[in-house]
């Protein structure tokens, strides 16, 4: 019998440590995820692939390549976290980092290329949509055109048309896309009316949809001189074509019944010689040019500073005033002789509770200058017109403000206040001081350094406060002399809304520039404001 030497004793307890280790690891994944946790996380990244899969191919249709390669990177990088073992910090981490890229990323990105092109209504597109666009919009039936059989037919929500020639060639084109030959198609009587993967619409789908339908119209070539498609009935498609025609080499698009050219001058629409322009453009790249327009443009720049100012003088009013009865308010209830002190502070923060659009449409019925409240029962009937002329609807947005914000001053500035030291206060009044110069020289520095940066964001939301501005008084009243919309209460974030997506026109370029200028304005001021508080620290 041979006696275990050290080694082969050395070679089973290591052997036993990885089976323990392997039987340890076993029993923590049984335990840390069981089959109803597998099967939710199946499910929901089916969902999920799925929907990635749908989007994938909808980017894939419209040639958005780019965007379609993003999903389908992310979407794989998602399934392999998931599904592999480990890589805890990642499952956490990557929901977060998706919604951050999308919602704040992404949008700050996007924001920022278009304040560098003319993007809007008229030039929303790229030059061959606004060409075909063009070609659509001048269309006139040609004189005896050969009638094609035709039947609707249609795949994820989009129409195609599949068309019969009078010689029996079977062609499918769409709104975008040209006619082309298809092979398989089912004829009944000579005509084809059905295709394979497309579902054919019937006489009560065409009806449904006629003004959708009607409105088609689809190229015959890639050449768009060739003209296009279109069907009054639903059943036969005859041959229309445009009163525009297009060059592509000398880059010009003609009026036939005008005889007027139009060029391409490179600035994102057809020009002629007097200046005219055919609509709509495209998008280009314009640089600094809405920059420009905001700093330099007469009818832009003036109302474009009146509304700085008033965003700046909007925003420290608001802070100034919210904070001074906030604090005094916090000040009387924090008084130990004040009974049923909670009762009051409830009452007090009831502005807080409701929420901001709603109180401020309840003060806009409030403050209507013909049946409003303030008019007909605290001034007797009179006719104020609170928010119509210039300076009074001013001062009823910093009313209005005043009474939704101090709760929150005043919730802090109690917070702040109970934290300070009583020892301190006590040690000052034995020394002599009186109520004022406690509060002066004690009680507002130690304050300070804990509403200062409270304060500085307080700031940063009124310079932004859109609700407020738009639910009460809409930016008016309106200045009629400004080439952009905009009004005398309008702050900044109001006026590049307007300029989006208020009125018949809307410039997403201008209102991207201002955008910028808006967060640079914050940002700098934010910076500076919060360096100055580091002074502030010293003091605890």
């Amino acid at each position: 019998m041979t006696t275990p030497t050290t080694e082969d004793r050395d070679t089973e307890l290591s052997a036993d440590r990885r089976r323990n280790r392997k039987r340890a690891a076993n029993i923590a994944d049984h335990a840390g995820i069981g089959w109803k946790l597998m099967l939710f996380k199946v499910i929901a990244l089916g969902l999920i692939d799925a929907l990635a899969v749908y989007a994938i191919f909808v980017l894939w249709r419209s040639d958005q390549l780019v965007p379609a390669a993003i999903v389908l990177v992310v979407t794989g990088f998602a399934n392999w976290v998931y599904f592999s073992r480990g890589n805890l910090p990642a499952k956490y981490l990557v929901p977060g980092l998706v919604f951050l890229f999308v919602f704040q990323v992404f949008a700050a990105l996007y924001t920022g290329y278009v304040a560098f092109t003319n993007y809007g209504t008229g030039h929303n597109s790229d030059k061959d949509s606004a060409v075909n666009s063009l070609m659509l919009s001048a269309q006139e039936r040609v004189p005896d055109s050969p009638a094609y059989a035709l039947t609707i037919v249609e795949q994820l929500g989009e129409y195609s048309f599949l068309v019969t020639e009078p010689d029996g060639d079977v062609l499918l084109g769409g709104e975008e896309r040209p006619l082309e030959p298809v092979d398989g198609a089912d004829i009944d009587g000579g005509k084809a009316v059905g295709l394979a993967g497309y579902n054919t619409l019937g006489f009560a789908d065409i009806v449904a949809n006629q003004k959708a339908i009607g409105d088609m119209s689809v190229p015959i070539s890639d050449d768009p001189n060739d003209g296009a498609l279109r069907t009054p009935d639903g059943s036969m498609a005859y041959v229309y074509v445009s009163n525009l025609v297009y060059d592509e080499a000398a880059g010009t698009m003609t009026d036939t019944r005008t005889g007027v050219v139009y060029s391409d001058i490179g600035t994102g629409a057809f020009t002629a010689e007097d200046g005219a322009e055919l609509r709509p453009g495209w998008q280009i790249n314009v640089g600094f040019d809405n920059f420009v327009r905001a700093f330099a443009e007469d009818s832009i720049r003036g109302p474009f500073f009146s509304v700085l100012v008033w965003t700046f003088a909007f925003a420290i009013l608001s802070v100034l005033t919210c904070f001074a009865l906030g604090l005094f308010v916090a000040i009387v209830f924090n008084d130990p002789r004040m009974k049923s002190k909670k009762y009051y502070r409830i009452v007090m923060i009831l502005p807080y509770a409701f929420p901001g659009f709603l109180s401020a449409l309840v003060w806009a019925g409030m403050m209507n200058q013909e049946f409003g409240f303030l008019n007909v029962v605290l001034f007797g009937g009179a006719d104020i017109p609170w928010l119509t002329n210039e300076w009074l609807a001013k001062i009823s947005i910093l009313i209005v403000n005043l009474w939704l914000g101090f709760p929150y001053m005043f919730l802090i500035c109690t917070g702040a206040l109970q934290a300070i030291p009583e020892d301190v206060q006590e040690a000052a009044r034995v020394d002599g001081a009186g109520a004022w110069q406690v509060f002066r020289s004690i009680k507002l520095p130690l304050l300070f350094v804990s509403v200062a940066p409270l304060l500085i964001s307080s700031f940063a939301f009124n310079f932004n406060n859109f609700s407020l501005i738009y639910m009460l008084t809409g930016g008016g009243p309106r200045d009629a002399s400004a080439n952009v919309n905009v009004g005398a209460t309008d702050i900044l974030i109001t006026m590049v809304y307007k300029v989006a997506f208020v009125g018949s026109s809307s410039d997403y370029g201008l209102a991207s520039a201002f955008s910028i200028i808006i967060f640079i304005l914050v940002a700098t001021i934010s910076v500076i404001a919060f360096r100055r508080t580091k002074a502030l620290e010293e003091l605890n």
